[in-house]
């Protein structure tokens, strides 16, 4: 092989080693960044198709409806854990800062954060649905279609302070 050849092959086949190595690890770093959604049913059973189950200490976001009468806050910090359901199966959050104005037991909210124990979700962020109409598509999709939204009376809607 001529020594010109076998340069620009060298120098070829270096930068395809050099890139495969760049993608793997950018692939890599990426897949430990997602969050992926699932509902309380499916970090229980794991998903439908799949059977796929999160790991403790994984990043996920998890959206279900709120049990009523399962909040609780600690009166001297910021501190919040309430129950999630979806398919007759529950979950805990816990929350260590402000939730959003809208949140308030029975309505859907998805959390993103870490799985601590099996059932248990240490949540970095708490995202509430915008008005009563909305709810999540992966959220309303899971609860199926006999799902009702919560009625309210006005004494319930009232903000609490």
């Amino acid at each position: 092989m001529n020594p010109r050849r076998k340069k620009r092959l060298t120098i070829v086949l270096s930068l395809l080693i050099g890139i495969s190595i760049i993608s793997g690890l950018v692939l890599y770093a990426l897949s430990q960044n997602i969050d992926l959604f699932y509902t309380p049913h499916e970090v229980v059973h794991g998903k439908d198709d799949t059977g796929i189950k999160p790991k403790v200490g994984q990043r996920i976001r998890v959206g279900g409806l709120v049990v009523v009468g399962s909040v609780k806050r600690d009166a001297d910090n910021l501190k919040v854990q309430f129950d999630l359901t979806n398919k007759g199966e529950v979950i805990t959050i816990k929350y260590d800062g402000i939730l959003p104005d809208l949140f308030r037991e029975g309505q859907g909210i998805i959390a993103n954060g870490k799985l601590s124990q099996s059932r248990v979700l240490e949540a970095s962020e708490v995202l509430a649905k915008h008005d009563e109409n909305y709810m999540p598509k992966e959220i309303a999709d899971s609860l199926g279609e006999g799902h009702e939204a919560p009625k309210y009376t006005e004494e319930q809607l009232k903000p609490t302070g």
